[in-house]
């Protein structure tokens, strides 16, 4: 059906007002020379007269962005503006023609208004998947598409003679995917590139969504710390412990992270989420209550589709703590092949206890008896299941891992189902968590190496072809080894103690001498947010500050001094962190933030009488936390 609507043409395929007023706006934005109106009347089928009724409502579609829509007698009409301008709104265009999935004839005339060739549009596509891996930032699938419709709009506008007009020279993080990828399509495509066309490339990327934000994500240890001082409060607010659920913090601070790197996110209203706080109105009035917190951080209101969202992040992770108890039996019903499948599995096995019995495809569900499993999950509806079930997607979001955890209370209240012995399977990664802790009870020199290795061998032995780029994430215990604890020092104020506590980190490689003055002037900036637990400040700053190694530095000043917050408590420990990513600092991090909540462990760094002694302690506290 699609195909035979998409060969339509506008003789037999009528377009409406919103149409004919979007394509006209499209076929005067994506020319460069003056366009009749005869010329558009013939293009889109309709009459002369019917362009003039439209041609108001079109400026002033147009008008939106700044541009004019100028006539001349003898030649027609022309947008006049900025060519970013011209550029924003074509892409604006498309991003309402993709939220609506429009598949109407009128969509696909829009998309070959803006387009290239298909043969080009796979060039550029290799393009932007190339310069991902260069630059270790990899698109959603969302943006990747946005991305490729914008390299067309620009190859085409290029092609005409259109460019960018000049852009202020800054540099921002982005600058390098963005040269990379405009040099390859000069010499694959044959066109000019401006400098001016880089940065503004370069903006546009900054905009765009991204799946790992440890290789790019500057500022990812602001949200960290934002997530854990919300995630108490929130843990106040309910009389629940999140603090230790470490799905929900990571879930949440990647989640966080894309609110605080561009406002222009769209979070839409869900009916099923909205439908899921119905239910749980007290998660809904903490989510409000504690709001502040991320609010001063982002410094604007968050929108009641961003409070939702969060708010869905606490109630999955409510489900967690339930849905722990009983390995139930479950069937999995896929549609999507065996990919599909094993993401589905994969993301199961990581949230649940279940004894996966089988997986099958949607047109054998015939042959399921009640006594096979306890329920069944499925990517599609099953009417002809005799056993309760519950559609997902494959990805498994918190929306999905509501609907589960909601079916398995209903379970629970309807069976008494005993606690079941999970059947082991010996795997490679089963072996790999069983070996991980045990390696980590012992002070070794270079421990990254020892467990790339050991995961190679192991992996090797298997046969398992899983992808072996978890990094070792050290634990508090390695980073806080004796020789990077000191004791009694002394400090005039703050800013001599972040100096201080990061000497040893600079002396050893660890940073570069910017990185002291990149911590000071963060605290300057966003205020003393770096007390992370009353007494204890974790001074650090962006990834790509000068930090080269994982690592961390603690010392306890002789005199307590204040951390720019004259009503708080004075700060007597200060510890340098140096983090090079997203994950590998965030084990010992975690641990960090949950111990200071303990007050013999606080009681302990206060009265440990030397490092080789404070560093003991460290590592008995941290293995009571695993």
């Amino acid at each position: 059906m699609q195909k035979f609507v998409l060969e339509n043409d506008f003789y037999s395929y009528k377009l409406s007002k919103e149409e004919r007023k979007m394509l006209t706006a499209a076929i005067l934005l994506s020319s460069s020379e003056y366009t009749t109106l005869a010329g558009i009347a013939d293009m889109l089928f309709v009459s002369r007269v019917t362009v003039i009724n439209d041609l108001d409502d079109v400026k002033a579609y147009i008008a939106r962005e700044n541009l004019q829509v100028i006539s001349h007698s003898n030649k027609g009409l022309r947008v006049e503006g900025a060519e970013s301008r011209k550029r924003r709104m074509l892409l604006l265009m498309n991003r309402s023609q993709r939220e609506f999935e429009q598949l109407d004839f009128a969509g696909s005339t829009f998309k070959r208004l803006l387009g290239i060739d298909s043969e080009e549009q796979v060039i550029i596509q290799k393009i932007i998947n190339e310069q991902e891996h260069a630059n270790k930032s990899f698109l959603t699938d969302d943006s990747f598409l946005e991305l490729s419709l914008y390299l067309g709009i620009l190859l085409k506008r290029v092609r005409q003679g259109e460019f960018v007009e000049g852009q202020k020279a800054l540099h921002n993080s982005r600058y390098p995917m963005a040269s990379g990828i405009l040099k390859y399509m000069a010499q694959y495509c044959q066109i000019a590139v401006t400098e001016a066309e880089v940065l503004y490339l370069s903006n546009l990327l900054t905009g765009l969504r991204y799946l790992k934000k440890d290789d790019f994500n500057s500022d990812i240890l602001k949200t960290q710390l934002i997530t854990r001082q919300f995630i108490e409060a929130v843990s106040g607010s309910l009389e629940l412990d999140f603090n230790n659920d470490y799905v929900f913090y990571e879930n949440l601070s990647n989640h966080l992270q894309s609110i605080f790197e561009s406002s222009d996110i769209p979070f839409k209203e869900s009916p099923v989420l909205q439908e899921i706080l119905d239910k749980n109105r007290q998660i809904e009035n903490a989510v409000e209550k504690n709001k502040g917190i991320i609010e001063k951080y982002v410094r604007r209101p968050l929108s009641g589709a961003e409070l939702t969202y969060i708010a869905v992040h606490i109630c999955a992770a409510i489900e967690r703590k339930k849905n722990k108890e009983v390995a139930f039996h479950v069937i999995v019903v896929c549609h999507g092949g065996i990919g599909t499948s094993q993401l589905l599995l994969e993301r199961l096995k990581k949230h649940f206890n279940f004894q996966i019995v089988d997986v099958m495809s949607a047109h054998e569900v015939k042959r399921i008896r009640k006594s096979q499993a306890d329920m069944v999950i499925s990517t599609v509806r099953l009417p002809e299941c005799e056993l309760d079930s519950v559609v997902v997607t494959p990805s498994l979001d918190d929306a999905d891992y509501l609907r589960v955890g909601h079916l398995i209370d209903e379970l629970r209240s309807r069976k008494n189902l005993p606690p079941r012995i999970e059947k082991t399977k010996i795997t490679a990664r089963g072996l790999l968590n069983h070996i991980k802790p045990v390696l980590s009870q012992y002070e070794i020199s270079d421990a990254e190496s020892l467990w790339a290795d050991i995961q190679e061998k192991v992996m090797g032995y298997f046969g398992d072809e899983e992808e072996q780029g978890n990094l070792f994430a050290p634990m508090l215990h390695h980073l806080l080894r004796p020789g990077w604890i000191e004791l009694d020092v002394e400090c005039g104020d703050w800013r001599e103690a972040v100096r201080k506590s990061a000497e040893k980190l600079l002396k050893e490689g660890y940073i570069e001498e910017c990185y002291m003055d990149a911590m000071i002037h963060n605290i300057e900036e966003n205020g003393p947010y770096v007390v992370i637990s009353p007494g204890f400040a974790l001074p650090h700053d962006a990834v790509d500050a000068g930090t080269r190694k994982v690592g961390m530095n603690l010392i306890r000043l002789k005199e307590p001094i204040l951390f720019g917050d004259e009503e708080a408590e004075p700060v007597r420990f200060v510890c340098c962190l140096s983090a090079v990513d997203h994950d590998r600092h965030l084990k010992a991090f975690f641990h960090l933030v949950n111990l200071l909540q303990n007050p013999a462990f606080k009681h302990m760094l206060e009265n440990s009488m030397s490092a080789e002694q404070m560093a003991a302690e460290i590592r008995k506290f941290e293995y009571d936390l695993e």
